[in-house]
């Protein structure tokens, strides 16, 4: 049997993953690391952390199952969005990857849009600049960093760099492009002009592929530092959001994914590029030439959980969190919490947006604090739905994915505050087994990924319903959450 590995290249650790041809997966490893911030607005990485973490997972995979690792035909990617990786002409890092959590860039976002135009801008891109988005960092850079700027032969976004270590090549994905925001989105190019009205080297952009196009084979020098074989096909990969899609069979309209992991998204694939005519939400292509995603993006999910539970409650493990938050009933007895530790990106694009606990009361407790912010994930997630509604959109499911797809609260939560149906994965890892797939399909095995999702992913007999119980009282905090970023804005940017 034919074998193919997906690497998913997160904001906070790299997972491999080998799966068969009829979609089982063998095993897996995993290895973290941190973002860096110097400064409280920064978010960076060292590539050559994430290469290090790559390749031991790779290797690790290798030598643990060695017979089917030995018949790998294929290799592709999942990675972290919007994030700048630059390089000299010799591949070399010029410095540390500013990623997609980055907030250092809003000054030059004002500054893209006084030479271009904001209006006109949105319309080639399909989406208003953010900072931590690829083009705003190295507006940035342009800005800041001269002399690093000056050394710059491609840019590219984190999975691409692995992928070169890989196999030499450069180059990146219609996703990842388009989610730079350089990038006409409806065309799947470029955006040339913008490019040329902002003085920046057209030659600097790599070419773009589509997810599955095979654009690589394993170096040797790969192969003596991972145990792979030479040779290996490599396709370009996209980004995880992507992937994740992949992973769940959302290939098509009908369905919506809601992810929950160090950030959070609503998405779902349409074959054609929709977009808010307000630009709340965000519009990348998908991983086939006829296909783009609409997305809404929440900048804290399982990272809000992640500060919680180490900088403020002191507690241990997740599951320690979730089974003190069932202790307390649905609405958390009127505790409401705004998510925005990192600013917010839909529906107001605002990096000063600040979090805030509205409500407590001395009847509040530890078990409070926990439910009202996973429900206040929740309900940020909910604002995406509620502007896909009004843009006509209808869907029959929602998928569950990441860590919100791993407890039973959370599915509970997501059934009540969006009153839908929640599915799950059999597989835990949709972005690594969207990446699989996008390596079986690149060799062949499958003729297309509708092929591919039809034979390979597969939903659990489970599904959760909504309580209509807790939907009352999640009605009314969610009312109440919609009012808190707009009475407080101002005091968010004193």
């Amino acid at each position: 049997m034919n074998y193919f590995l997906g690497v998913d290249i997160g904001t906070s650790s790299v997972k491999s993953l080998l799966m068969d041809a009829k979609g089982h997966v063998v095993g897996s490893a995993q290895v973290g690391y941190d973002i860096i911030k110097d400064r409280p607005e920064y978010a960076e990485q060292d590539m050559e952390i994430l290469w290090e973490a790559s390749r031991q997972t790779i290797a690790d995979v290798v030598k643990k199952y060695p017979q089917e690792a030995e018949r790998i035909q294929g290799i592709s990617y999942s990675g972290q969005m919007h994030g700048l990786v630059m390089t000299d002409a010799q591949g070399r890092l010029i410095r540390n990857a500013i990623i997609w959590a980055d907030q250092r860039s809003e000054d030059e976002i004002h500054r893209i849009y006084d030479v271009v135009g904001e209006d006109s801008y949105r319309s080639v891109a399909l989406n208003s600049l953010s900072t931590g988005f690829l083009i705003s960092s190295l507006m940035w850079v342009k800005e800041h960093e001269p002399d690093n700027y000056e050394k710059i032969r491609y840019v590219m976004f984190p999975k691409d760099y692995i992928r070169f270590r890989m196999c030499g090549e450069f180059g990146t994905d219609m996703t990842d492009a388009s989610s730079g925001a350089i990038f006409d989105t409806k065309q799947r190019q470029w955006a040339w002009e913008l490019i040329d009205r902002l003085g920046i080297d057209r030659d600097i952009f790599p070419e773009c592929h589509e997810s599955c196009d095979v654009v690589g084979t394993v170096t040797r020098e790969c192969a003596e530092v991972t145990g792979l074989k030479p040779g290996i096909k490599i396709a370009c990969g996209g980004g995880d959001t992507l992937m994740q899609g992949v992973g769940n069979g959302i290939i098509g309209p009908g369905s919506l994914a809601a992810n929950i992991g160090t950030a959070c998204q609503i998405s779902g694939a349409f074959n054609e590029p929709l977009h808010d005519e307000t630009y709340r939400t965000n519009t990348f292509c998908h991983v086939k030439e006829d296909l783009w995603m609409l997305m809404g993006a929440h900048l804290s999910g399982g990272v809000a959980m992640k500060w919680l539970m180490n900088e403020i409650l002191y507690m241990d493990t997740y599951d320690e969190m979730t089974a003190m938050a069932t202790e307390a009933p649905a609405g958390s007895e009127g505790l409401v919490f705004l998510p925005y530790l990192s600013g917010e990106r839909t529906p107001y694009n605002d990096p000063g947006a600040k979090g805030i606990y509205f409500g407590m009361t001395l009847r509040h407790g530890r078990e409070h604090m926990i439910r009202s912010t996973m429900e206040g994930i929740v309900f940020g997630l909910r604002t995406s739905i509620e502007i896909f509604k009004g843009l006509g959109i209808k869907y029959s499911k929602i998928i569950a994915s990441g860590g919100g797809a791993r407890g039973r609260l959370f599915l509970e939560m997501q059934a009540d505050i969006f009153d839908c149906d929640i599915y799950t994965n059999v597989g835990n890892e949709q972005a690594g087994i969207g990446a699989a797939i996008t390596a079986a399909v690149a060799c062949g095995e499958y003729a297309d990924y509708e092929e591919a999702c039809a034979r390979l992913v597969h939903m659990k007999d489970t599904v959760v319903t909504p309580n209509r119980e807790n939907q009352k009282y999640y009605e009314e905090q969610f009312a109440v959450f919609k009012e808190l970023y707009g009475h407080n804005e101002d005091l968010f940017h004193m």
